[in-house]
């Protein structure tokens, strides 16, 4: 069964028929494949080891973490990484986004060395950053932005935003949605299920360690669960944050009509709808996902792939809501806002990421789809394909996952299987077990063919 729209906008393959995995098969496969893992990355263990001395679990952020150690990358170009046993190793993470031009591009790094001649940090206005946030502004549609420096500030930041505009507190987010680590958005992120209740009216699931305030919380893809919600809370509720499209969940797309019945909700009960775009982004396409899908939020946030790697975020949106923060009912503060070297970034990819630029990297990744979905099709895998712009999935379950619910029932030991099966033969994904690669635009046919044939290579293992 094949789901896209018109416009390509979307993409989702689910076989007709399936046969089931043997779960023996798996566990063999697993074994094998931690086996060599450990034979081949004495170095990565090493590093590990010492880096534990210093860093808590051995590494910079949470999720870079597993067991029993991460890889440990020496340095990259284009679209590889080399670790420090020396193996060269296809990045199909690219930083969630961040390196979407490519690893040292060399625009980006042009950008850069031209920015060190002028200044390195003001902490006033310039005309540097101005014309980064014309750009920002010119390429999603909106009225006015803010730069910072990270996309849980940014998010942080619109939530802000909406607050003061509506003078409420309540914060709505989808269950299984990730906003960044500010305490109200790591409220039911990836919750148990036996601590959230009804699907159809799920329990915010709240760490012992948030405070996170007046939390609601909603699945994607229901309307009559939306409705319900604003019906009794929306007195209550500042605003509505949600990935257009979810991407921590594997990719999850929108169902037909269901963005615009949301637009439509926000309007009629006073929410702001916020877009959260920081993975989303250029990604999506030229613009983002909100004008791809032809929905407009009151606010965006962005990260990224905004930047050509270098730390920046953003929120903006409509000017009737940024004027909160001209006024100063709402402060936005930040040292390093709009510093010079990151808005060398916001010019490099300005040049960098046209429409047809990006629309050739989709087309890579539409083929990379194509031609997995027919592996899948010719193995009979309990499995489908989803894609959306540069990005791509191979999800472990034989109907199309439209919730939270729905990916907590897909088969995570053949997608751990199919991860680490991937990086023993040197391709990179993210660690999350999400089966997302992302399409940049330093990959071409070459990679596109290591992805494919690697995708029949574990077919084959599976059947074997």
């Amino acid at each position: 069964m094949l789901t896209q729209t018109n416009h390509k906008q979307t993409f989702r393959f689910v076989p007709s028929t399936s046969v089931p995995v043997d779960p023996k098969r798996v566990e063999e496969i697993l074994k094998q494949e931690w086996e060599q893992f450990t034979k081949e990355t004495g170095k990565s263990a090493e590093e590990s080891r010492r880096s534990f001395k210093a860093l808590p679990l051995g590494v910079t952020s949470s999720f870079q973490h597993w067991d029993p150690y991460p890889i440990s990358i020496a340095s990259a170009k284009g679209a590889y990484m080399t670790d420090v046993d020396g193996r060269q190793l296809l990045d199909l993470s690219m930083g969630f986004g961040a390196m979407l031009a490519g690893h040292l591009n060399p625009i980006v790094v042009e950008e850069i060395e031209s920015s060190l001649t002028s200044g390195m940090l003001f902490v006033t206005p310039s005309p540097i950053s101005t014309d980064a946030a014309e750009r920002i502004c010119n390429r999603f549609g909106i009225d006015q932005v803010r730069f910072t420096n990270s996309g849980t500030e940014s998010t942080m930041y619109a939530v802000r935003v909406a607050r003061s505009a509506t003078e409420k507190m309540g914060i709505l987010k989808v269950e299984g949605g990730y906003h960044g680590s500010y305490d109200p958005f790591v409220v039911s992120s990836k919750p148990a299920l036996d601590k959230i209740g009804d699907p159809e009216d799920p329990t915010p699931a709240i760490d012992s360690n948030l405070v996170p305030g007046d939390i609601y919380v909603v699945p994607f893809n229901n309307i009559s669960a939306l409705e319900r919600m604003f019906e009794k809370n929306a007195k209550k509720i500042a605003c509505f944050i949600v990935e257009p499209v979810l991407e921590n969940l594997a990719i999850v797309l929108p169902d037909e009509g269901y963005l615009e019945r949301v637009r439509e909700l926000c309007d009629e009960y006073n929410v702001v709808l916020i877009f959260d775009e920081v993975k989303t982004g250029l990604t999506a396409g030229a613009h983002g996902a909100s004008a791809r899908l032809g929905v407009q939020p009151d606010l965006i946030t962005l990260a990224k792939s905004i930047g050509g790697g270098l730390p920046l975020a953003a929120f903006g949106g409509k000017k009737k809501y940024m004027d909160f923060v001209t006024n100063g009912k709402m402060a936005h503060f930040g040292t390093f806002n709009g510093n010079p070297l990151a808005m060398a970034g916001v010019r490099a990819i300005d040049r960098i990421c046209s429409d047809e630029a990006l629309a050739a990297a989709e087309e890579l990744n539409q083929q990379a789809l194509n031609r997995i979905s027919a592996i899948i099709d010719e193995y009979q895998l309990p499995a489908h394909t989803v894609g959306f712009g540069v990005k791509g999935c191979v999800t472990w379950s034989t109907s199309p996952v439209r919730n939270y619910r729905d990916y907590k029932a897909t088969d995570f030991g053949v997608a751990e299987a199919h991860w680490l099966f991937a990086l023993n033969r040197g391709i990179i994904t993210p660690p999350g077990l999400d089966e997302q690669w992302l399409i940049s635009l330093a990959h071409g046919q070459t990679e596109i063919d290591l992805l494919v044939e690697d995708f029949r290579d574990f077919a084959k293992a599976l059947r074997a």
